[in-house]
């Protein structure tokens, strides 16, 4: 790549959805480069669940697996930070912040989103661990064992009817959410669940394992995990030059750039897939959202190489006939007349 900057696709991101759409636009004989900083979203997580043959996997490793399959294909992955990106004529320009830049024909943002969390001592230390958001994603893994869920937002009673499907000792703690609903007061209840008014003070570990949750009040709650509902937010600083801003998720739960659902965002020839997008998709989702995205870049890429290949047998016709005074009717080009 050091003597060839230009693509056919750039990919923001070398994340479960980046690598899955370069995978897809490797496979179908196209220059793909990968640009990644490094810092993916579940890297504090033990490891990826939900992802059929690869559950359990570290997300280093399936990181790790999944570009070595893209570079396999020929295509290229730099470890670099995307500092800016903009539009170029036909293309696209984006700048790194090594100084380089590349150019291409088309753009699949896949970078992401960051988890922001309460505001809590004993919170971010402990998050992908026993500090947990996702219960299909983590949910087994503290099966059977005390579990907190910090109400943060509308989400609270919602939360922990979900975690009590994985333990029978689920405790409620309103901290900062609304007191639930007479119906949600009455199914929480009906479940077993213990609803803890009070704001949290912080969370309490030993011996690296989390313990409790202690109160305002100064009472401690043993718990062995505890879920929480970060607030959602599109990483896409990196976009502005594109002319593309995110918006507000439909449900409040954070921001997001809007696409299509084939991955395509309001500006021609920019793509987006996986967390960026949709901030719920679990691995296996985004995963599939970047080999959609990525057939859909194939196909516009397609359609264009199309389109100048009509113009250009048009343009050689039309200079057979100038040429030989024959009808364009039985002229073929060769190979090499068309490129």
């Amino acid at each position: 790549m050091d003597d060839n900057t230009h693509s056919d696709v750039i990919v923001i991101g070398g994340g479960a959805a980046g690598l899955s759409g370069a995978l897809t636009l490797a496979r179908a004989r196209r220059s793909v480069l990968v640009l990644d900083d490094g810092h993916p979203r579940n890297a504090p997580a033990d490891g990826v669940h939900g992802f059929l043959s690869r559950d359990g996997i570290a997300p280093s490793e399936l990181v790790g697996l999944g570009a070595a399959e893209v570079t396999g294909y020929g295509a290229t992955i730099l470890r670099t930070r995307v500092t800016s990106a903009r539009p170029d004529g036909a293309g696209f320009v984006v700048g790194t912040d090594s100084g380089r830049t590349f150019t291409a024909r088309r753009l699949l943002v896949t970078t992401g989103l960051v988890d922001e969390l309460p505001d809590l001592p004993g919170v971010a230390p402990r998050f992908g661990h026993d500090v947990l958001h996702c219960p299909y994603c983590h949910g087994w893994e503290v099966r059977d064992q005390p579990i907190g869920v910090l109400g943060t937002g509308p989400f609270a009673a919602h939360q922990a009817l979900l975690f009590r499907q994985w333990s029978d000792d689920v405790t409620l703690f309103l901290h900062t959410a609304p007191a639930p609903a007479p119906d949600e007061s009455e199914q929480l209840a009906a479940r077993g669940i213990t609803v803890v008014e009070g704001e949290v003070a912080a969370l309490e570990s030993s011996d690296d394992r989390l313990t409790g949750v202690r109160l305002v009040s100064g009472r401690v709650v043993p718990v062995r995990a505890v879920t929480v509902m970060p607030r959602f937010t599109a990483r896409s600083d990196v976009l502005t030059g594109l002319g593309l801003t995110t918006v507000e998720h439909p449900m409040g739960i954070g921001t997001h750039i809007e696409t299509d659902d084939r991955g395509l965002t309001a500006v021609p020839g920019v793509w987006a897939a996986g967390n960026v997008t949709d901030l719920l998709a679990q691995v296996i989702g985004a995963a599939a959202a970047g080999v959609m995205a990525g057939a859909a870049i194939n196909a516009d890429l397609i359609a264009d190489d199309t389109r100048v290949a009509v113009e250009r047998h048009r343009e050689l016709q039309q200079s057979h006939v100038a040429a030989t005074g024959l009808p364009e009717r039985g002229f073929a080009a060769t190979a090499g007349e068309l490129r």
